[in-house]
């Protein structure tokens, strides 16, 4: 008789791990939503961008949620607004749409290459080789201006490099647009949007071509929001440095 409990004990509590792992993944049990660490993305003809989205092309693309976390020396993360990305790729480079929730456009700096992060900001990182610890960093701002450098990051050291004969053949097409306001410095709006084409040739030698079907990349995707209470957003959670790179996720290509 004991035998047998114990083997009815055991056949209970393999059964009642079964249906818990079952619930788990059909949602029935209630855990923290932790976004994946690998995402597809989807293959696209080449299509002309204008800040808004509106390409026909972008209704293929799943659009995916970032979220806030707690920013550099920030006992709590800031107060979070509604932001989906979007991405696609080609055979000459990626496309990104940022859809920006917002109330103001923090945003001052009218220059390329200024320090945009300081402002009101969306970034994207992008790891295409993981033999070396070098990768690029793309800002843009809600009033259109840009900040593209390639990051080398030694044992956590790291230093921008901006690109070098930065003309039409490795140039990001970019565009933003403000909703229900005006885009300009400080103006109330209910959100805005960043709109851009990263060419392959900006990342070269890290990339020297298309990815093929299958290849992984690693990479990131940021905004900042400069409000009453400053808030960090991330697809995949860092230590406060978007610059952890080893917290990347993967970037599958369909």
């Amino acid at each position: 008789m004991l035998k047998k409990f114990v083997l009815l004990s055991l056949w209970a509590g393999i059964l009642t791990g079964a249906v818990a792992s079952s619930l788990a993944a059909s949602g029935g049990v209630t855990r923290a939503a932790v976004p994946d660490s690998s995402m597809v993305i989807r293959k696209t003809t080449d299509f002309k961008i204008d800040g808004e989205g509106s390409a026909a092309n972008w209704a293929t693309a799943k659009a995916f949620d970032i979220t806030v976390q707690k920013g550099p020396n920030q006992p709590a993360p800031g107060k979070q607004f509604p932001t989906k990305v979007k991405i696609l790729y080609s055979d000459k480079g990626l496309y990104f749409l940022f859809d920006c929730t917002d109330t103001k456009l923090t945003a001052t700096i009218m220059e390329d290459f200024g320090l945009l992060f300081k402002e009101d900001v969306v970034e994207v990182f992008l790891w295409p080789d993981t033999s070396v610890p070098i990768y690029l960093e793309y800002e843009l701002s809600p009033l259109d201006y840009e900040l593209p450098i390639i990051i080398p990051n030694i044992k956590g050291k790291t230093e921008g490099w901006k690109a070098w004969h930065y003309n039409d053949r490795n140039r990001v097409h970019h565009a933003t647009s403000a909703q229900g306001g005006q885009k300009k410095s400080m103006a109330s709006v209910e959100g805005w949007k960043a709109e851009f084409f990263i060419p392959y040739t900006l990342m070269s030698p890290m990339v020297t071509g298309a990815p093929k079907s299958g290849t992984k990349w690693r990479g990131n995707f940021y905004r900042i929001d400069y409000d009453a209470d400053t808030a960090y957003y991330s697809w995949q959670k860092t230590g406060g440095s978007f610059h952890e790179f080893n917290k990347f996720g993967t970037l599958i290509f369909e």
